[in-house]
């Protein structure tokens, strides 16, 4: 959360249609905000619970018991994905 109250000192472009630029116009205005600060504190917003749902998730007790148990559970044979992680990759010297 520190990037939000560092010293401003990075650019973002983005090129948008007139209809777009009038929208984020008008609903800026009635955040009584720029259209700058709208858009940055919409994109982050939106850029924080994206990164949420991808680092936290909430189960209740049956439902954790089974992630539990699938995770403790050992992989089923799988001869292809076997051979597939010994084979060295085309990359690779």
């Amino acid at each position: 959360m520190t990037d939000v109250m560092d010293a401003k000192s990075e650019r973002v472009d983005i090129r948008v249609t007139p209809n777009v630029k009038r929208t984020l116009q008008q609903a800026a205005a009635v955040s009584n905000k720029t259209v700058s600060e709208f858009m940055l504190d919409s994109s982050l917003s939106a850029a924080f619970d994206t990164l949420a749902d991808r680092r936290v998730f909430q189960l209740d007790e049956a439902q954790w018991t089974a992630f539990m148990k699938a995770l403790d559970t050992p992989p089923e044979n799988n001869p292809r994905l076997r051979r597939l992680l010994q084979t060295k990759a085309p990359w690779e010297p």
